[in-house]
C-alpha cells in the first residue's frame, strides 16, 4: 500500500527509511520496556503510531477514541497483520475530555501505574470545520483545552513524555484550525516546565480519513466524478511515515523539540489534480476533464464504460487555503543536521502567561453566556497571534463537489 501511495505523491523511496534503520534499537528497547496510552488512536494518524509501537511489542499499549468503528478496523489490521504480542493490548471508546475519561486515568494509575509515554493525536483537523462558531468552538476544546488537560494528566501518570501532533498550517497560519494547532503550542510550552513534551508539524498524510484523497477512493466507490483544485500543492507523507514520525519526535526528542520531514519545495510540492490523474490512471482510466461539476456529474456513466472517468479541476478560492506550506518560520531555531530526513526546531520556555489566561477566561466566560460569534473567536485568535493572517473569502468547502 506505501508503494502505490508513494507512486501517486511522486516519490520512490519511504522518507525515514534511514532514520528508522539508524535508530531502530533504541526504539525497540524503548518500547519494549514501557507503557503507552494513545489518544486518538483509530485515526489515520494514530492507527499509525500504534502499529509502529505495536509490532516493537510493547508492555501496554492502550488506546483511546470516540469512534467505536474505527477502533474495531485498528483491532482488526493490527490482529490481521502483527498478530499478537506479549504485553496488554486494550481499546476503550472514551472522550478525551469527559469525566469518564478522568476515572479511567485514575483507575490506570492504580492498576498499570500509570504511562510511561502519551501521544494525544485526536484533532479537529479540517479547515472546512472553522466555517461556523460552534464547530469553531469545538476545535478550540480539542485541539487546545483537552491537549492542555491531557497533558496534565500524563504528568499524574508520571510519564516520561507527552507528544502531541501538530501540523505545517501552525507556521504562519492563515486559517483558525492552523492558528489553533499554534495556540496549543503555547500551552504546550507552558507545560513543558513541568513535565517533557515534544511534537511534530508534518505535511498532509496522504489518503488519511476525510482527506480529499481518501475521498478519491469513495467517489470511485459510488460512481461519482473526482473534484480537486489544479492551483494548490502541497507536501505528503504516508500514513506509515506520519506514524514514525511521531514515533521519533515522542522517543529520541529532547523537551519542546518540534520534528518535521525534510521535504524540497521543488521536488515535492504536489498539486491534488495531479494527484487525481495518476490515482485513475494507477486503476486503468484516463481522466477527462470537465468544464462544470454538472458536466462531471452527469458523464460518469458514459465515459467509464470506455475506461475514462470524469474529472472536475477549478481554482482554490476557498476561506483558509493557504498558498504555500511551510514548516518553520524565520524566527524559529532550526536543526537539520541531527537525522537523515527530518529538521528539528529548538524550542525554548517562552510563552505570555497573561495571553493563555486571557484566552482561557474568555471562552470559559463565552460559553457560561452561552452564545458568541465566529467573529468574536476570529478576534481572540487574532489578539493571541499578532501576526495572524486570517484569509476569509467568504465561501468554504462546504460549497465544493
Amino acid at each position: 500500500m506505501q508503494d502505490n501511495i508513494l507512486s501517486l505523491i511522486g516519490r520512490t523511496v519511504p522518507l525515514l527509511e534511514t532514520d528508522i534503520q539508524n535508530n531502530e534499537k533504541t526504539l525497540s528497547e524503548i518500547v519494549g520496556n514501557s507503557r503507552f496510552l494513545v489518544i486518538g488512536g483509530a485515526g489515520t494518524i494514530g492507527s499509525a503510531i500504534c502499529k509502529e509501537i505495536f509490532h516493537r511489542n510493547p508492555k501496554v499499549l492502550h488506546v483511546i477514541d470516540i469512534s467505536e468503528n474505527n477502533m474495531v478496523e485498528l483491532v482488526r489490521d493490527i490482529r490481521s497483520s502483527v498478530g499478537y504480542g506479549d504485553g496488554e493490548f486494550a481499546t476503550f471508546a472514551l472522550d478525551c475530555g469527559s469525566e469518564i475519561f478522568r476515572a479511567f486515568i485514575n483507575e490506570q494509575k492504580k492498576r498499570i501505574g500509570g504511562y510511561d509515554y502519551v501521544f494525544n493525536t485526536s484533532a479537529l483537523k479540517h479547515v472546512r470545520s472553522e466555517k461556523d462558531p460552534f464547530t469553531l468552538m469545538r476545535m478550540i476544546d480539542t485541539n487546545i483545552f483537552n491537549t492542555d488537560s491531557t497533558m496534565i494528566m500524563a504528568k499524574e501518570c508520571g510519564a516520561k513524555k507527552y507528544f502531541c501532533v501538530s501540523t505545517d498550517k501552525a507556521a504562519n497560519p492563515v486559517n483558525m484550525m492552523g492558528a489553533s494547532k499554534r495556540i496549543m503550542e503555547f500551552y504546550l510550552n507552558r507545560r513543558s516546565v513541568e513535565m517533557p513534551v515534544s511534537t511534530a508539524r508534518f505535511a498532509n498524510v496522504a489518503f488519511s480519513d476525510g482527506s480529499l484523497l481518501y475521498g478519491f477512493n469513495r467517489r470511485l466507490d459510488k460512481g461519482q466524478p473526482l473534484s480537486a483544485p489544479n492551483d494548490v500543492r502541497r507536501y505528503f507523507v504516508t500514513p506509515k511515515e506520519a506514524g514514525e514520525l511521531c514515533l521519533m519526535s515522542c522517543l529520541l526528542g529532547e523537551n519542546r523539540d518540534l520534528f518535521f520531514p525534510k521535504l524540497d519545495h521543488d521536488l515535492n510540492l504536489v498539486t491534488f489534480s495531479s494527484i487525481a490523474e495518476k490515482y485513475l490512471e494507477s486503476l486503468g482510466y484516463e481522466p477527462v476533464q470537465c468544464a462544470t461539476e454538472d458536466e462531471a456529474r452527469a458523464r460518469v456513466g458514459e465515459l467509464k464504460a470506455h475506461h475514462k472517468y470524469p474529472v472536475y479541476f477549478f481554482k482554490s478560492d476557498t476561506t483558509g487555503e493557504k498558498d504555500f506550506e511551510e514548516f518553520y518560520t524565520e524566527n524559529e531555531t532550526i536543526v537539520m543536521d541531527k537525522f537523515d530526513s527530518l529538521g528539528v526546531i529548538k524550542n525554548e520556555v517562552c510563552y505570555d502567561e497573561e495571553k493563555l489566561q486571557h484566552f482561557t477566561n474568555t471562552i470559559a466566560a463565552m460559553k457560561k453566556k452561552g452564545e458568541w460569534t465566529r467573529g468574536e473567536l476570529i478576534d481572540l485568535f487574532n489578539e493571541m497571534i499578532p501576526n495572524f493572517n486570517h484569509k476569509e473569502t467568504g465561501k468554504f468547502l462546504d460549497g465544493r463537489m
